[in-house]
């Protein structure tokens, strides 16, 4: 029997470090908002220090939409 676990996003880890886990959390992200997380270099260097509730803060995204959008692409949420 194979036991499929689900994807988890740790809002405690940085944006860079969630994204080169699993390449998916960038494309949620930029649909959710986070427009800048595709530029180039962006990733590199923000995105190494900034974790998914500071990025909320400073976008101004309700972070409470952002889980909810997490979980029902299948994620679950470590804070």
């Amino acid at each position: 029997m194979v036991t499929i676990m689900p994807h988890t996003v740790d809002f405690k880890k940085s944006i860079y470090e969630l994204v080169k886990e699993n390449p998916d959390v960038s494309t949620i992200m930029h649909d959710l908002g986070f427009t800048d997380i595709v530029k180039p270099g962006m990733l590199n260097t923000a995105g190494r220090i900034m974790t998914i509730p500071t990025g909320a803060t400073i976008k101004k995204i309700n972070l409470g939409k952002i889980k909810q959008t997490f979980q029902e692409k299948g994620y679950q949420i470590i804070d």
